[in-house]
């Protein structure tokens, strides 16, 4: 052990020495290290980070607290217990109904997109603990069509509602999205309806459904089950709305407060619960699933049920 820590100063001291001859770091030197993945530059305030750290601390800038964009597996992994993620619906995959095209054919743009993702579609979605509380979670990517809500989205979504009411778990959804995916016109905005009704049966089961609004959360998205939560929880300035900021201020012709359509308004304004940083949510997360539990009847509440339910019977 001594050893191995010894070699490990040692290669630490080395690493100084070499800087220290070879001067500053150039910006041509940085850019190769930020393409291979070793440091990460923060969007926000310019500051290289090691990525390994900055992925230990959630991929949250450690110097502005600026929330990086992550994908589904990386959130599935800051969220759920190690080796208790269960995916469900894996082989649901996109269809092109209505034959759309723009630039390039809706089904070859699915294909590139699942080619460079993984992903069969925007959203992943299953079972897993959560700090040993078990939990339903679908997490949106945005990296697949910027998270665009179709079909498959809204089937996946509800279909883990159901299964959730089924097995009475609390649901966790964490949106990123720029809403519904135009490629599928109306089949797309049904989902909205879709989703929403699996919401208000679980919400008549007495079930515990929180959504998470990350960066951007918009659209069908924000107009359905983002805002449908029992406790709703955004990520620090998070933009969260419905049409796009240049769509209004076109539409009103005037500029619209840089903190329009940002996490901390909406708080302001009673659209969401509360603001949680990434290295504090699973923490959260728990407390709040825990504080909701089911309390389990008394010996003496049950011989009245059994009682009501004979009555009832007999009558």
């Amino acid at each position: 052990m001594l050893l191995k820590i010894w070699h490990s100063l040692m290669s630490l001291f080395d690493w100084f020495a070499n800087r220290r001859k070879s001067g500053p770091i150039s910006q041509e030197r940085q850019e190769r290290d930020i393409a291979d993945g070793l440091w990460s530059k923060c969007v926000a305030c310019g500051v290289l980070a090691y990525t390994k750290d900055l992925r230990a601390n959630q991929m949250v800038c450690p110097e502005c607290g600026h929330h990086v964009r992550v994908d589904s597996n990386e959130r599935i992994r800051q969220l759920i217990d190690a080796n208790t993620w269960q995916p469900l619906d894996e082989s649901i995959s996109p269809a092109d109904p209505l034959q759309f095209r723009d630039r390039k054919a809706y089904s070859d743009r699915l294909r590139e997109t699942q080619e460079k993702t993984g992903l069969i579609d925007a959203v992943q979605t299953g079972f897993g603990q959560l700090d040993k509380f078990p939990v339903a979670l679908a997490v949106m990517d945005f990296r697949f069509m910027g998270g665009s809500m179709g079909s498959v989205v809204g089937e996946k979504i509800t279909r883990l509602i159901e299964r959730a009411t089924q097995k009475r778990y609390p649901v966790i959804i964490v949106c990123a999205s720029g809403g519904a995916r135009m490629q599928e016109g109306m089949l797309s905005l049904m989902q909205m309806a879709k989703i929403s009704a699996a919401l208000e049966c679980h919400r008549e089961a007495r079930l515990l459904y929180i959504p998470i609004l990350t960066n951007p959360t918009t659209g069908g998205v924000t107009a359905s089950f983002a805002m449908l939560g029992d406790i709703i929880i955004a990520e620090p300035k998070a933009t969260i709305g419905f049409a796009g900021r240049r769509v209004i201020e076109q539409t009103l012709r005037e500029k619209l407060p840089e903190e329009f359509q940002t996490a901390e308004d909406l708080l302001q304004h009673g659209f969401v619960d509360a603001i949680v940083p990434r290295t504090q949510l699973k923490k959260t997360l728990a407390q709040l699933i825990d504080l909701h539990q089911p309390v389990a009847p008394t010996h003496h509440q049950i011989l009245q049920l059994e009682t009501i339910a004979l009555t009832a019977r007999e009558g």
